[in-house]
């Protein structure tokens, strides 16, 4: 039962830690990867659709990325939804290649992003806090049920209470990661 909380509690907490990592990864340096147009959605006969569905998306050159769609007939609709997309990016075709140059960023702009930055930590802090809540209430719930005794509700909080410590720190190691990255020009 508790080695039951303690390991659900764990897994809960590494998932927020992925989503944190997957979020970072979305905000943009002034490198170029993929990953930055994988939330794209292009009308494809009226559906709306990822880009990654409908295009090969390449990487071109450090601070180019090349999308190139499947279907002729989809190169204007995937560079409109790119530039509609409000990443701030300006594709240009190519024949029936998109090229999407990355723009150099402003220092105004790299302090929004670190700033937005911070504010994707916070959210991930809290969910690791409310995860630890709702283990803490789990435990109390045993205890009122006398399934457990008060030295062991109290040994698990103590566990718990590291697991959170731990994933806290590790989310300002990557908040720092990724402000040391967007401050680098």
């Amino acid at each position: 039962m508790i080695a039951e909380i303690r390991k659900d509690t764990e897994q809960r907490m590494r998932k927020s830690l992925d989503a944190l990592k997957a979020d970072l990864g979305k905000i943009r340096t002034g490198r170029a990867h993929t990953g930055l147009l994988d939330h794209v959605m292009v009308d494809y006969y009226g559906s709306p659709t990822l880009v990654t569905q409908v295009a090969n998306i390449t990487l071109v050159d450090a601070r180019t990325i090349g999308v190139q769609p499947y279907e002729k007939n989809m190169v204007g609709k995937v560079e409109r939804a790119i530039r509609d997309a409000d990443l701030g990016l300006n594709p240009a075709t190519n024949g029936d290649l998109i090229r999407v140059p990355m723009p150099m960023l402003t220092e105004e702009r790299r302090r929004d992003l670190i700033k937005l930055v911070k504010s994707e930590g916070e959210d991930a802090k809290i969910a690791v806090r409310n995860i630890r809540r709702d283990a803490n209430h789990g435990l109390k719930e045993l205890l009122k049920k006398k399934e457990i005794s008060e030295d062991d509700e109290r040994r698990v909080q103590d566990d718990i209470q590291k697991l959170t410590d731990r994933f806290v720190s590790e989310i300002d190691q990557m908040l720092a990661a990724k402000e040391i990255e967007l401050m680098a020009v």
